[in-house]
Order: structure tokens, then C-alpha cells, then sequence
């Protein structure tokens, strides 16, 4: 055991490392012993200007000290303790080649005979032996500690870069937003106040402005020289230089308004030119899959099936090639597109706007209006409590009673309600997902997991049962298709949820655009927003009206006009509406006359919507390729299972016959050739294994649809589980199962 001590505490350490990340006392310490150890070098290190401008293009937060120092803390642990295992790894070596060089050879190939030579190094001297020892822990240990130093900061560049590509997708609609509230009389700094506190719903454009807000608001520079210092800081081109150019306005006390209206009619222009070159991106690599990974796995199939039936089994390698490497290649394709097309025209995600009244967080549900005023009170209640953050838990033992003069203590006669509030935060989710189970699924398509996967299970067991007995083999063939069926089952399980929530949101936004226009129409007429909002909501605005129609009785009902909105945004809880309500929202507590950053809101909104509707237009096409490319894989693959695999296993009984001379002069005939060269055939594990290659393939080719086509891996839930369904279908047609 002592003999292991060394390589237990070299895997403790990097256990140690690794938990730093997930314990934050453990995270203390790290950062402590890496400040102290490195601190001082760090300071003094001269490429440290560079690194902080990579931090901070990065968004990376903590002191370049601290992070250098914990880089050079991974790389020196790392290096140790890849000495050590190296140390190790070479004996472990040393040790599985003492097996001797005879019996090596005469167990591998001949092609792999040169390993049997390798057995030598056991028979090598005690001087040999330590160098050979010291080369591996050396290369060990310098490998983890160069890959470690150098993976933290290409980490941090390929962070910069993704964060660029994030910027410069949403600096159209920041500036939109920047725009619009300048048109309605906001002075600058809080039109930059107001796109800081909605960061979450403008996307990183906006969070990396909201660092010059919070330059001035905190160190006190001025807007000039924040402005400046994103400019630099900034990885993404195109701020860098709107940042500069607002600066340059600013100083010289030109049109703000102007200078902002032709920045967004240039980008509005920039976003139909990146859309062209991203759908031209998106139909190179649909071609580049169907190419590779549909095309490319049925030939390689194909020829090894022809060469495993003539020449010499090829099942091991057809396994390797089914069950490894087509899903690792179709993962690794998924998660390269996803890294090259973020925030280029993908899904978006949005958070509720942190502008909205705490209240309104349960504002959501049917009873909206009820639940608001019990929110109030409850805010109220706790307002009056004195409570940092808003909890009626805060009040903690010595808010529960008053201190008297006499040194008694008074009963607080606010502490029952404080019990059932504290009661009601408890069962407030159990509350809101019986009142409302719909649409809490709806909201949270992954909610409908639990439930389809246990069933899918209980359908598997009740398929299969009783259980075959048999080898391996029966027991897979039993299991197959149940195991197929269920996944098909999750699958548009989830499908239905996500696609019901997604439509619905799309059909939201696409009144958008009318709502505000219309929106703008009545207000320029001379309307307050209130009664604008009332006569909009009458009209037919489609799937928008019923949310309309509960906005205007939150109006009736006493609500402000901002809280009504907010309720409308947490409702829909789409990126476009969110960013309407907040501009909207933002615009009425600057002027009464909103109708010019409605038209800006209106336009924004109608030219997302068409890159959109554009996008999954152009995109339908290379959809029905990746269908077509698998319905002739599962053909190829079908055919070659019940009909070419029967036909060659006849062939070779025939063959076997005519050889034991069962057979006439005409069945020696039939044995010669390629049907004499057949050996043994396992039919049923070819077929089996061909059944799995097409589920694979038809997952895989579901994943990336829906990947190319709409944007997320989620949307290829419904394609997997048609294509999967074809699949046991086809095979069931054909008697393959």
C-alpha cells in the first residue's frame, strides 16, 4: 500500500483542483495559496497588460493576479502530479510486457508482431531503467503542466470570441433600444442607466455597455471616457467602433438622435447581409453532414459487409463504427455548429426584466390580478418589517419581539402572519403548479421527463417480460424494438410540449409588430397610453388577444399601466415582447408621447421577424435533404438486412453442402467461386446490428435537423422521433424485428 502513497496523493491533488470549483471554502483556499505562491510574480510578469485586455474582453470577473496565479498553481500541481502517474504509467507498462515476446507473438497479427520487440524493456540494466522511468515522468508531467497553463488561456480567447459574435448579434436591437428612448426625451446617462438594468433581455451588447455604466456610476468618469475605455476593452469590431463614433457625437454636440437613427438603419442593413452568409453557412454544413455522416457511414458499412461475408469477419470494427463513432462525430459536428453560429441568427433565450416590480413575479397565473394584490400586501407587510431583502424569513428572533425599558421583551403581534407567510413562500411552487399544471408543463417542456420516461420504462418491462433466458444475443433482439418504441414515445412526448409553447410564442410575436403599430396609430391621435392600450386590446390581434384582454382588465382593475405590461411580458415570456415591454415601459416614464419609439419598436420587431421567417424558409429545403439522405440509409440498410444478408447465408449452406458432397455435380458448382469462400455467417447479429445503425442514424440525423433548421438541438426532438418511427416501421414491414 505504501508503494501507491505517492500516486494517491497526486490524484488528490488534482481532486482538490477539480472541487475548488464546486466548494467555495475550498475556492478560498486555492486562491489564497495560488496569491501567495505566484502573487508577487504575477505582478512583475510583463505580458500581464495583454492578459488583462483578454479578461476583460472575456468578461472574465476577479483581478488578472488572481487568475494568472491560479493558472500558474493548475500548471505547477498538474506538473507534479503528472511526474508522479507517469512514474507509474511506465511501470504498469514495463509490467503488462513481462507476458513475454513468444506468447505476444504468437497472439497478435502479423501486421502487430513489431509490439512483441517492446518486451525487451524489462530485460533492460538499473541505469536504463531510471532514465526510462525519468523520460516518462518528464514527458507526463511537462505535457499536463503546458496543457493546463495554456488551456486557461485559450480558454479565455475562445470565450472572447464567442462573446464577439454574441455583441455583434445583438447590437442592432441595443441600439434600437438606445435610439428609441433618446427619441422620447430620456437624457443619456439614464438611457444607459435604463439598457444596464435590462442587460438580461438585450443580450451582451448591452452587458458589455453596462460596464461603462457602471464606470461612471461607481468610479464617477465621465461618459466620454467609459465610452472610450469599452471601445478598447470590447472584443467585437463593430461596438468598438459605435463606441467610439457615440463618443466622438457626444463630445462634439452633434444630433445624438440623428447619429443613433443612422447607426440603426446601417445595422439593420448589416443583419440582412450576416443573415445571407449565415444561411450560406448553414446549407454548406447540411451538405457537409449528409456528406459525411449519412453518406459516408452506409458506403463504409456497405464495404465492410461485402468484405466481412467474403474475406474475414468485419463484425468488430462495423460495431465500432455503429456504436462509437457515428454518435461521437455526429456530438462533435452538433456542438461545432453551435459554437460557430451562436447568437447568429439561433434561438434566443430571455430572462423577465429586472425593471418589473418585484410583485410582479407571481403575477403569471389566472388569478393575476388577485395574486398581485396579495403579493402588494405581503411587500408591504414586509417593507414594515425592515427586511434587507424583501422576505418575511429576514425577520429573524430579535424582530420578533420589542425590547421594553425594563428590560422585558413585548409580544410581536405581527408574528402569526409572518408564520403564515412564511408558510405560504413554502408551498408557493406546489400551489402554482396545481392551480395551473398546463401551463408550468408549457412553460417547462423538460417537466414532461418525468412522467414519459418512467412510462416509456414500465412499456419497455411489460413489452419484454417474461425476460428471455437465453444468451446475449436473444436478450438484445427481445429488447430492441421496445427500446427503440419508448425512445420514440419520450421523444415526441417532449416534442408536443416544446412545439405547442414554441408555436404559440410564434404566434405572439408575429402580432407584435401590428400591436405596436397600432399602438402608435392611437396614441398619435391624441390618446393617453392607458386608453390606447384599452382601444388596442379591443381589436383582433390573433394569438396576442387574449393576453391583450387580460392587460386591459389589470388596467381596469386598478393596475398602473408599467405593471400591466410587465404581467403581459412574464406571460409570453418571448425576447421580442420582453424587449417591447421594456422599451414601452421605459418610454412612458420619459414622455407621454411614446408614439415615435413604438414606430422604432414596431420596426425593429417586424425586421427580426422576417429574418426569421426568411431563415426557416431557406432552411426548409436542407430539412427534406437530411430526410431524404436517411430514408435512403434506412433503404440501403434494409434491403441489406432482409434481403442481401438471407441470400448470402443461403449461399454459403449451399456452398457448405457441396462441399461435404451432399450435393450433385450441379450443387459442386454452386460451391466454387465467392459462394465457396463463404464461411459461417451470424446472420442475426448482422441484422441486429443493422437495426441499431438505423435508430443511431436516425437520432443522430433528428438532432442535427433540428440543430440546422431552427437553431437548437432541442427543436430536433419531433425529426428524431419521426425518423425513429420510420425506422420500426420499416423494419417491421420488412419482418426485420
Amino acid at each position: 500500500m505504501i508503494a501507491y502513497l505517492p500516486l494517491v496523493l497526486a490524484v488528490a491533488c488534482c481532486l482538490a483542483l477539480a472541487a475548488s470549483r464546486a466548494v467555495p471554502r475550498a475556492d478560498l483556499v486555492v486562491t489564497r495559496l495560488a496569491l501567495s505562491l505566484f502573487g508577487d510574480y504575477v505582478a512583475s510578469h510583463g505580458r500581464r497588460q495583454r492578459e488583462r485586455d483578454l479578461m476583460r474582453a472575456a468578461h472574465v470577473g476577479g483581478t488578472h493576479r488572481e487568475y494568472a496565479s491560479r493558472t500558474l498553481l493548475y500548471a505547477g500541481v498538474l506538473g507534479v502530479a503528472g511526474s508522479v502517474i507517469g512514474v507509474y504509467l511506465a511501470a504498469a507498462v514495463l509490467t503488462t510486457l513481462e507476458v513475454g515476446g513468444d506468447r505476444l507473438s504468437e497472439v497478435l497479427p502479423g501486421p502487430l508482431s513489431f509490439v512483441a520487440g517492446l518486451t525487451r524493456l524489462t530485460e533492460v540494466g538499473l541505469l536504463e531503467l531510471f532514465v526510462l522511468l525519468a523520460v516518462a515522468s518528464a514527458t507526463v508531467g511537462a505535457a499536463l503542466a503546458a496543457g493546463a497553463y495554456y488551456a486557461r488561456w485559450a480558454l479565455l480567447s475562445q470565450r472572447a470570441t464567442a462573446r464577439a459574435v454574441e455583441i455583434d448579434a445583438t447590437l442592432p436591437r441595443t441600439v434600437a433600444f438606445v435610439y428609441a428612448l433618446s427619441r422620447s426625451g430620456m437624457p443619456f446617462p439614464r438611457v444607459m442607466d435604463t439598457l444596464a438594468e435590462n442587460e438580461a433581455v438585450y443580450g451582451e451588447a448591452a452587458t458589455e455597455l453596462s460596464v461603462a455604466v457602471r464606470e461612471m456610476n461607481a468610479f464617477g468618469t465621465d461618459v466620454l471616457t467609459a465610452l472610450r475605455h469599452t471601445a478598447r476593452r470590447t472584443p467585437s469590431d463593430d461596438l468598438s467602433e459605435f463606441a467610439e463614433n457615440l463618443a466622438s457625437v457626444l463630445g462634439t454636440g452633434r444630433s445624438l438622435s440623428a447619429f443613433l437613427n443612422d447607426q440603426y438603419e446601417r445595422y439593420q442593413e448589416e443583419a440582412e447581409s450576416k443573415q445571407e452568409q449565415y444561411l450560406e453557412l448553414l446549407s454548406t454544413f447540411a451538405e457537409a453532414y449528409v456528406t459525411t455522416l449519412v453518406a459516408g457511414p452506409l458506403f463504409f458499412i456497405t464495404i465492410l459487409v461485402v468484405i466481412g461475408l467474403v474475406l474475414e469477419d468485419t463484425l468488430p470494427l462495423l460495431r465500432v463504427v455503429v456504436y462509437v463513432a457515428v454518435p461521437l462525430a455526429t456530438f462533435g459536428f452538433a456542438v461545432y455548429v453551435d459554437s460557430i453560429t451562436q447568437g447568429i441568427g439561433g434561438s434566443e433565450r430571455v430572462r423577465p426584466s429586472e425593471t418589473s416590480h418585484g410583485s410582479t413575479a407571481g403575477r403569471d397565473g389566472d388569478g393575476g390580478s388577485d395574486e398581485g394584490r396579495a403579493d402588494d400586501d405581503r411587500d408591504g407587510n414586509r417593507a414594515g418589517d425592515g427586511g434587507s431583502g424583501g422576505r418575511a424569513s429576514a425577520a429573524g428572533p430579535a424582530a420578533s419581539a420589542a425590547p421594553r425599558s425594563d428590560g422585558g421583551d413585548v409580544a410581536d403581534r405581527w408574528e402569526a402572519s409572518r408564520e403564515r407567510l412564511r408558510a405560504y413562500d413554502r408551498f408557493r411552487t406546489v400551489r402554482a403548479w396545481a392551480n395551473s399544471p398546463v401551463e408550468r408543463v408549457l412553460r417547462s417542456p423538460e417537466a414532461v421527463l418525468a412522467v414519459a420516461v418512467p412510462i416509456a420504462i414500465l412499456g419497455v418491462a411489460v413489452a419484454v417480460h417474461p425476460l428471455s433466458t437465453g444468451g446475449a444475443t436473444e436478450i438484445a433482439a427481445q429488447v430492441d424494438a421496445p427500446t427503440v418504441g419508448a425512445s420514440a414515445f419520450v421523444l415526441v412526448a417532449y416534442a408536443v410540449v416544446y412545439e405547442v409553447r414554441k408555436r404559440r410564442i410564434r404566434r405572439i410575436e408575429a402580432a407584435i409588430p401590428d400591436f405596436l403599430d397600432r399602438l402608435a396609430s392611437v396614441n398619435e391621435a391624441g390618446t393617453s397610453v392607458v386608453a390606447s392600450i384599452r382601444r388596442v386590446a379591443g381589436t383582433d390581434l390573433e394569438a396576442l388577444t387574449a393576453d391583450l384582454e387580460r392587460t386591459r382588465r389589470d388596467v381596469d382593475w386598478g393596475a398602473d399601466v408599467t405593471a400591466a405590461l410587465h404581467r403581459l411580458e412574464r406571460r409570453v415570456a418571448s425576447p421580442m415582447t420582453s424587449r417591447a415591454v421594456v422599451l414601452v415601459t421605459n418610454a412612458i416614464h420619459a414622455s407621454d408621447d411614446v408614439a415615435p419609439v413604438l414606430r422604432i419598436a414596431a420596426d425593429e420587431a417586424r425586421a427580426t421577424w422576417t429574418l426569421r421567417r426568411e431563415r426557416r424558409q431557406v432552411m426548409l429545403t436542407y430539412l427534406i435533404v437530411i430526410y431524404i439522405s436517411f430514408l435512403v440509409f434506412l433503404g440501403v440498410i434494409a434491403a441489406l438486412s432482409v434481403s442481401f444478408i438471407p441470400a448470402v447465408e443461403e449461399a454459403s449452406m449451399a456452398g457448405a453442402a457441396a462441399e461435404t458432397g451432399t450435393g450433385t455435380g450441379v450443387g459442386a458448382g454452386a460451391g466454387g467461386g465467392i459462394v465457396g469462400g463463404l464461411g459461417d455467417i451470424d446472420a442475426s447479429a448482422y441484422e441486429r446490428l443493422f437495426f441499431h445503425a438505423a435508430a443511431i442514424q436516425a437520432l443522430c440525423s433528428g438532432i442535427v435537423a433540428g440543430q440546422l433548421g431552427e437553431g437548437s438541438a432541442k427543436d430536433g426532438a419531433k425529426h428524431a422521433a419521426i425518423l425513429l418511427a420510420s425506422t420500426l416501421v420499416a423494419f417491421a414491414a420488412m419482418g426485420g424485428l
